[in-house]
């Protein structure tokens, strides 16, 4: 019979070991990108047995799917649009730029890799692209509900229009600071946006106020 200590500390090992690999796959898909990651290359990175990666993930693409979703976990936490005491709707949306924006430079995994499979046409689709594609959804429903909470005058188009534009205007400047490097301020440039995509909902929203 197990003792519960002895449950426990395999738990904790098999936690360990899962980050341990999850760690060492961000770092050889960062340097080779998709097709130059493999499972030899990730056991090599993180020390463990090729047995022990087989045994947390099916294959090299559940790994990325993985790696894809626990960046996306952390990244999330920051899509929360401050509380109505905080300031303006403009200080609000811009707090929660700068906010995104520090997350992508600590968590990038999820998006660095997920473009990299969403430009990607293959025979199969790799897991991780589809997981990529389903946390963009989620993304894509949280700027909505923001932008519908702050502007409640927009309609479903303009919603619709400006979520496209503020989820493809962060995406170009994440690329951007990828291309250029860390010189590439990313918080200043997320707030600008921001307060761009704020200034076009408020004309938006007072010209459908006019129409009505």
């Amino acid at each position: 019979m197990t003792r519960p200590q002895t449950a426990r500390r395999k738990r904790a090992n098999g936690v360990e070991s899962r980050q341990r690999i999850l760690d060492a796959a961000v770092e050889i898909a960062g340097e080779r990108g998709y097709d130059g990651t493999s499972i030899a290359a990730v056991s090599a990175k993180c020390g463990l047995p090729a047995s022990s990666i087989y045994w947390h993930f099916k294959d090299k693409d559940d790994l990325i799917a993985a790696v894809i979703e626990r960046s996306f976990e952390a990244w999330l936490t920051a899509v929360e649009l401050p509380g109505d005491d905080t300031g303006t709707p403009l200080e609000r949306v811009t707090a929660m730029a700068a906010n995104v924006a520090r997350s992508l430079v600590d968590a990038p995994d999820f998006l660095r890799l997920g473009l990299m499979l969403a430009l990607e046409r293959r025979p199969t689709e790799p897991r991780g692209r589809t997981v990529f594609l389903q946390v963009r959804d989620i993304t894509h429903q949280k700027i909505a509900e923001v932008l519908t909470a702050l502007f409640p005058g927009l309609d479903e188009d303009a919603v619709h229009t400006l979520t496209i534009y503020t989820v493809a205007g962060a995406d170009g400047l994440f690329v951007h600071r990828e291309v250029t490097g860390d010189a590439v301020d990313l918080v200043a440039l997320f707030e600008l946006h921001a307060r761009l995509v704020h200034d076009a909902a408020a004309r938006m929203a007072a010209a459908r106020s006019q129409k009505g």
